[in-house]
Parts: structure tokens; sequence; C-alpha cells
């Protein structure tokens, strides 16, 4: 029996996904749990398995379309099976893009489901309804599907239409999401939605929209053409990776004000460690590296300065009990921030462990929803590609992120004499509507004293 591949829900807020590529094409065989396609969504990129074993017979999505999840996009036949026999299997079973199936919350059921599953959606009235929700439509929003699930509350209507990260914006504007209208699946309200609706009210002063907080020049239009007519350029859509860093680092600089202050520190005390205790880490399965130790003195700072583990609700501070570290890793295409749940838990040896681990499975496209969610401050390296020093836009809704330079010999005067030491630059952007520069320059010697001073003990 046909088994028809559906785009998963990679998390609880991810309404749709992005075909980015497909690993296997028309006529290949697969084996269960071998990657079939990669898709990009808000969170993560990632390839995802095949659900069963078998040739795949059908692709009904191609490269670069986006749908929603539950959406068949493929179809996998049984072995020996032609395209043609698959394609034919699937039509008659209702295998089409236009209908999802219940995957249950179960990675197994999002990502494959039997044909068998089209008859109990058939019959029950709330498959029937997350099924016409799933399908793309002219724009309509779901409120007006019509079914026996009865009228939706306004509440539900609101969460269908919109994410976690829109409806905070919308919080913040005082914007009721009813009045836009979504330009995603099925008139879901996006990022950009919402922003330039916030935008076009308060250029126009209407009536119940507030004007937004972040400067009104986000829609401002360029200063003169990008390109002119017949001039040698190359026009490149961007990824769908791209896109989404341009649309958060937008977003950033318009919601907080940032500031900096960048400290010096003195390595010296940290390579003697790191090079006396690398062969017993990499005994133990880790790697010893100079972010761990940042890392570890940021852990160890978060706890004492509470203000930077926090974030700014309206005219609310939020004080996160947990720290969940973000660790910027740099790839082919774009940035990702994998985090590490509870760094405060680890020692040096843990944190090493985790920030070897993520860094890994983020360039192998192997990480989850959930580790790239929910960071309460970031750490990025722009170090490892020679900058002094980087000035890095915060993590929303973070308040605060750390950019660490290169490390490099320089020559330092320690007790009125030249001596020449590893040197390197910490900078700190914060967010000024929640921390003011004494907060940030005591947060700062606070880790600078640790890195300077590192205790074995801590390792």
């Amino acid at each position: 029996m046909p088994t028809n591949v559906v785009m998963p829900q990679m998390g609880e807020s991810i309404a749709e996904g992005t075909i980015v590529r497909w690993i296997k094409k028309v006529g290949d065989s697969v084996d269960r749990d071998e990657p079939l396609f990669e898709i990009s969504t808000d969170k993560v990129d990632a390839e995802i398995p095949s659900p069963a074993a078998g040739v795949l017979t059908d692709i009904k999505v191609k490269e670069g379309d986006t749908v929603a999840v539950n959406s068949v996009v493929a179809v996998i036949g049984a072995a020996g099976e032609t395209a043609a026999q698959g394609g034919a299997t699937a039509a008659q079973g209702g295998g089409t893009t236009d209908e999802g199936s219940q995957g249950g919350g179960m990675p197994e059921a999002a990502v494959g489901q039997p044909e068998t599953s089209k008859a109990s959606a058939a019959t029950d009235p709330a498959a029937r309804v997350d099924a016409a929700d799933a399908r793309p439509s002219d724009g309509a929003a779901p409120a007006e599907t019509s079914g026996s699930a009865g009228p939706v509350s306004k509440e539900e209507l609101r969460r269908q239409k919109s994410s976690p990260l829109v409806r905070r914006i919308a919080k913040e504007h005082d914007v009721d999401i009813q009045q836009i209208q979504g330009t995603g699946i099925s008139g879901r309200v996006t990022k950009n939605d919402i922003l330039g609706f916030i935008d076009s009210e308060g250029s126009t002063g209407a009536k119940g929209a507030p004007a937004p907080q972040a400067p009104a020049g986000r829609t401002l239009p360029a200063p003169g053409p990008v390109y002119k007519p017949g001039e040698n350029v190359q026009i490149v859509p961007m990824s769908v990776m791209r896109k989404k860093i341009a649309e958060h680092m937008v977003m950033s600089a318009h919601t907080s004000p940032h500031v900096y202050s960048v400290y010096e520190v003195n390595f010296g005390r940290v390579s003697a460690l790191r090079d006396k205790r690398k062969a017993d880490y990499e005994a133990a399965g880790a790697k010893l590296t100079f972010t761990g130790f940042v890392a570890k003195a940021i852990v160890d700072g978060l706890r004492q300065f509470p203000v930077v583990n926090a974030s700014v609700d309206g005219q609310n501070i939020v004080y996160k009990k947990d720290i969940n570290l973000g660790i910027a890793v740099a790839l082919d295409n774009g940035l990702i921030v994998p985090v590490i749940r509870k760094a405060d838990e680890k020692n040096l040896l843990g944190l090493s462990r985790a920030i070897n681990d993520l860094a890994a499975r983020a360039r192998s496209k192997k990480l989850n929803p959930d580790e790239v969610q929910g960071g309460t401050f970031t750490i990025t390296n722009p170090g490892i590609f020679g900058a002094l020093y980087g000035l890095p836009l915060i993590n929303q809704p973070q308040v605060a992120i750390l950019g660490v330079g290169t490390i490099e010999k320089r020559a330092v005067v320690i007790d009125d004499a030249i001596a020449i030491r590893p040197m390197c630059n910490l900078s700190l952007g914060y967010d000024h509507r929640l921390i003011d520069g004494a907060d940030a320059g005591r947060f700062l010697a606070y880790i600078k004293e640790r890195l300077e001073n590192f205790d074995e003990a801590w390792l």
C-alpha cells in the first residue's frame, strides 16, 4: 500500500514549511528513515527521513514551494512499483497536496501516513476542519471554513491565524490580529504582515491604532534605484534562511535600542588551562575550546546579574529563572543559534560536550526545533574569522548578546612593564530599555575577572 509523505510539523507554533531540496528523485529506491528531502521552517532547517521503505513514485511539491504542515508532498510506493502505478494509486486514495492528515503530535505520524487515515478524516468533523485549515486558499481566513465542528472562538481564530511571535508583536503594539489580512498559508498572518500593518497604521494615524514603538523607518523606500536598467548585475532570490535572518534582524534593530560596551581580556590563564587539560577532555569525548571557557564565565555572570537574563514584555520585566545559552553557529548559507538548556547546571566539561554536539548537528542539519528556541542569552564568535570585535544584534526577545573577538598576542603593560599576552575583545550588545551602562559594565567586568583568574576547579 502506498504511503503518503507529508510536511511534518516541526514544532507546535510552526504552520508551514518550504521544500528546499529533494534528496531523492522519482523512481529512486529509498529505505525507511533514509533522508528524503530537506525543509526550511521559521525555526530550523532539517532533513526529513522517509517514513517507509520502497520507491519514490510521486513528488507533489517542487523545490522552493511552501505548503502547510500535514500537506502531502510525495508518495512512497512498494518496491518495484513504477512511478505511474504509484501516482495512480495515490490519486485514487485522495492523496493530493491540498489535504492534510492528523499526525497526533508524534514524529512518525507527522512524516508519513498510510492511505487508510483518509477514511477517518472524511467522517470525523474535527479532521475535516483541520484538513480545510491546511488547504491553501485565496487569502480567506480559517474562520470562514464551514463544517460541523461548530463556531470558532475569537481566541481560537487568533491562534489559527498567527504564530506566538506574531501574537507577541501584536500584544506589544496593541494590535488586533483580526484587522490584518494575512498573506501566509490559509490567510495566516506573518511577521512581515504585522510589521507592515503597524507601520502603515502609524504613518496614516488610523483611529485606534497606536504609533509603532519602533522607529517608523522600516518601510522607507530606498534613496534611489537599487540598480539601473542595462547595468551589469545578477539578481538572485534570497534563500529561505536568508529571508528569515533578514526579517529577524530588522525586527531586532527596531525593537531594542542597542548599546555596546567592549572590554579587553587577558586570555593567558585560559590559554594555559586549555593547553594543560585539552588531552583530558578529548579522552572524555569533548573538544575543549575557548568558547567553552567563555560560556562557563557567562553562565556564572548571568547568575549574578539576572537583569541580563531577562526579557521585556510591554511594561513588565520577565526574569528568566533558567539559563538557556544560545551559541551562534555559522553555516555555509547563513547562521543558526542552537540552545544549551539549563546551562547553569553544567560544568565546563558538560558545556563543552553540548557546544560540540549542537554545532556538529547544526552543520549537518540534524537539529530539532526545540533546540533553537527558548534561549535567554546568546554568544557569537566573529573572532573565528579574524575580527577584532563585533557589534552583534540582539537575538529577540533576549536583552543582551556577547561577541567574542579574535584572540591574538599583543603588547600590554603589566606592572609598568611591557609584556606579550593573548588578548581578546569581548563586546556586549544590550537593550537600553532594560540594561543601563552601569549594569553592562559590572557584568562585563565580572566576566573579565572570571576569565583572567579562571580556577582549575571549575573545569
